[in-house]
This record gives C-alpha cells, structure tokens and sequence, in this order.
C-alpha cells in the first residue's frame, strides 16, 4: 500500500466531509461502506477500490485529482491554505455539472459576492 497516497487521500475525505458537516457514518452509508471500513480510509489506513473512490467523490464534491494528490504542483512544497484549493476546485468540480443557465448564474452570484 502506498501510505503516501492513502494518508493524503484520507485527510482530503475527511476535509470534505467536516467541510459538508456530514458525519462518517453518513458518508459510509452514501458510498455503501460499513462505517469502521470509512473510518479506515480517513486515517490513511486503506486505499478504497476505484469504484468506491468514485463514490467518493461524487458524495464529497471532490475531483479525482484532488482525492488522490493529482492537483499539487511539483514546484510548490508547501501551500498557504491547502483548503482554500480544495474548496475552489470543489466549486469548479459542481460548476462543470450546470447547464448553461445555471452557470451564468453561477458566475453573476460570484461576481457579486467578490465585490
């Protein structure tokens, strides 16, 4: 196993999850795990199958990229605020699933938010 991968996996599930304010039995229920299998995960103790990575992140919001560490840059050894990334590349993540309408207005909700 390589515990690199299943750590980083694990705290990015986890900062999904308290992100969501969902409880790992919730979780474990929406992907069809026992809840000790997913408490397993968020400690970086096992890899899930690929068809559970996938449930994951479609339960947590989460790019495949950023559940398995795919998104770090190679340059950048440590970033400011890990979480804001997570957070923006969940947006964009949800945001690609809009319809155009949606995403228009997505963006003007934005717009005006930053303002």
């Amino acid at each position: 196993m390589n515990e690199q991968l299943a750590t980083h996996l694990g705290a990015i599930a986890r900062l999904a999850r308290e992100q969501m304010s969902l409880t790992q039995v919730q979780v474990a229920e929406r992907v069809g795990l026992a809840p000790a299998v997913y408490s397993r995960i968020e400690r970086g103790q096992m890899i899930p199958s690929v068809d559970t990575m996938r449930k994951l992140c479609v339960e947590l919001m989460v790019s495949p990229e950023d559940l398995m560490g795919l998104t770090e840059s190679a340059d950048s050894g440590a970033r400011t605020r890990p979480e804001d990334d997570a957070t923006l590349r969940r947006l964009i993540f949800v945001a690609r699933k809009l319809d155009a309408g949606k995403l228009d207005a997505l963006v003007h909700v934005a717009t005006e938010l930053a303002r």
